[in-house]
């Protein structure tokens, strides 16, 4: 979804589509992590993770997808506006997905670094690169 913001945001910047960003549900919560520290995760888990555990990799915190959205439009060259798309919207979400990475930080020493804001900073900045 965030992924999907931002390819809108950077099309629309490009100019190939009308300044109209089109969203579900903005209310509900999740847990996002940068690749980068996804990818660290998975290499310390390999590394020094005990065999047979199972480990969330996650960064404890979730944010709605409206305040995700705020950031990202925050971050755009061009006046956007939302518009509720219903088809977009489903008849049962989860209002809040969280998840715990104490288990993987005991084991591994490992936390996430990279803070929410570089995250979609960076999400846009790849797509705004696509042609």
């Amino acid at each position: 979804m965030l992924s999907n913001f931002a390819r809108q945001i950077a099309v629309i910047e490009a100019g190939n589509a009308e300044p109209v960003l089109r969203v579900g549900n903005l209310s509900a919560a999740r847990d996002f992590s940068h690749v980068s520290d996804v990818v660290r995760a998975y290499e310390l888990a390999a590394l020094h993770g005990r065999p047979g555990e199972v480990y969330n990799v996650c960064s404890g915190q979730s944010r709605t997808i409206q305040a995700a959205l705020d950031t990202l439009l925050s971050l755009s060259k061009t006046p956007i506006r939302v518009e509720v798309d219903e088809a977009r919207l489903r008849p049962v979400d989860v209002k809040d997905i969280r998840g715990t990475h104490e288990k993987l930080t005991a084991h591994t020493g490992w936390k996430p670094k990279i803070p929410f804001e570089m995250l979609l900073a960076d999400l846009l900045g790849y797509w705004r690169s696509r042609p």
